[in-house]
């Protein structure tokens, strides 16, 4: 079976990949739901900047570790099966997927729940760093090191 989570090359994975991964799963007929998370580019930043598109890199061998951990942590829950996240890396254009999260659990109440956990961690665990190239409302490019808080030049 494929790994449960890590980053990769842009055009290397896809959300169908992560369904298939968790239908893989032995224990797949345990489950009664699949949720599925897809984080995309968004056209504008926290301040209203019009992003022309972003580039994602990561500490690779880090956040393979911390994405796996996040995934065995989650998968530990009661009624959970599976749980997935794949962070995809290189340069985005607007309305491109970035990361996706699937849950498979028991029940639709614990699959949404361990949902909103799995991005909420990875957002905030996972070594992934997020480069940010934008059109400012004065009509100047401009990139910038991005947070998932928002706060620009890190």
């Amino acid at each position: 079976m494929s790994a449960k989570a890590g980053v990769h090359e842009k055009g290397t994975f896809t959300a169908q990949d992560a369904i298939d991964n968790i239908k893989k799963d032995p224990n797949y007929h345990k489950a009664g739901a699949i949720g599925l998370f897809i984080g995309v580019v968004r056209g504008e930043t926290f301040e209203s900047e019009k992003v022309e598109k972003l580039e994602l890199e990561a500490y690779e061998e880090k956040a393979n570790v911390v994405l796996e951990k996040i995934c065995n942590d989650l998968t530990e829950k009661p009624g959970i099966v599976n749980v997935q996240i794949h962070h995809l890396l290189g340069e985005f254009k607007v309305g491109d997927d970035l990361v996706y999260v699937a849950v498979a659990g028991s029940h639709r109440t614990e699959v949404f729940t361990v949902l909103r956990e799995a991005v909420e961690r990875y957002k905030s665990e996972a070594p992934v760093f997020k480069k940010e190239h934008i059109m400012n409302s004065k009509g100047s490019a401009a990139q910038y090191w991005v947070s998932e808080k928002g706060n620009h030049k890190q």
